[in-house]
């Protein structure tokens, strides 16, 4: 059996600020900070210990991680960082508030954009100020203009079945610390979940999700640190 912990940031500005952020890189805010800190704090009283950090290249998701490694003591331990770990790129929606979004046209199509499996919300239009194609980080990396749950998935999955995977079934102990849709992604691929069911699960902010994983990599057993801010998980295989 081995361990791994999920970990979505803690609250971040533009969370806050009730923007889509997307691949848009903005900081924890004080709430989301206090988040990553108490994650931090069930980690060490549950006596969990990490042999190695997956990360986004994202500020929130890295300050959360280092946050929380350094309330569980182990802000020591090796880490490594890719944008396939990044949150879902929002498209034409990244910076707009999601009510105003929503008033703009209509619920029912921002839902759409939000929650569906495979639709993706407008491109983002090239030369803006959230145009990152020629951000250092993404060197020689195609960035997309939008994304689905779906293709969201599509760049995740080589990389938890190429770097993360083989880490698991060597016995090491793994925290990712990540966002909501990459996250959502990995559940995805863990607990076999259809795609219709996938877009209703919920990881909360700054709450660790313990999962324990038998030797084919399916879950065995899962559960929140935090339960009075858990969300309903799917059953285990």
């Amino acid at each position: 059996m081995t361990l791994l912990v999920l970990l979505r940031h803690g609250q971040s500005q533009w969370n806050l600020e009730d923007r889509f952020t997307g691949w848009v890189d903005v900081d924890l805010s004080p709430q989301g900070e206090a988040e990553a800190r108490q994650s931090g704090e069930l980690i060490r009283e549950a006596g969990l210990e990490f042999d190695r950090l997956f990360a986004s290249v994202l500020t929130r998701a890295i300050r959360t991680a280092d946050i929380a490694l350094a309330a569980a003591d182990q802000l020591w331990i090796p880490m490594e960082k890719d944008w396939r770990l990044n949150e879902r790129h929002y498209g034409g929606l990244t910076g707009l508030n999601k009510t105003e979004t929503a008033k703009q046209y209509g619920e029912a199509q921002v839902t759409t954009w939000r929650r569906s499996y495979d639709i993706e919300p407008p491109p983002l239009a090239p030369g803006g100020p959230f145009d990152l194609s020629r951000d250092r980080r993404y060197a020689g990396v195609g960035v997309p203009a939008t994304e689905s749950l779906k293709t969201t998935l599509e760049r995740v999955e080589p990389y938890w079945t190429g770097r993360i995977a083989p880490r698991v079934r060597s016995g090491e102990r793994l925290l990712i610390a990540a966002h909501g849709n990459s996250l959502r992604a990995i559940v995805k691929l863990l607990f076999e979940v259809s795609d219709a069911a996938i877009p209703g699960v919920e990881i909360p902010t700054g709450n660790p999700l313990l999962v324990e994983l038998g030797a084919d990599l399916r879950p065995i057993a899962s559960r929140y640190l935090d339960p009075d801010r858990a969300e309903s998980l799917p059953a285990a295989a």
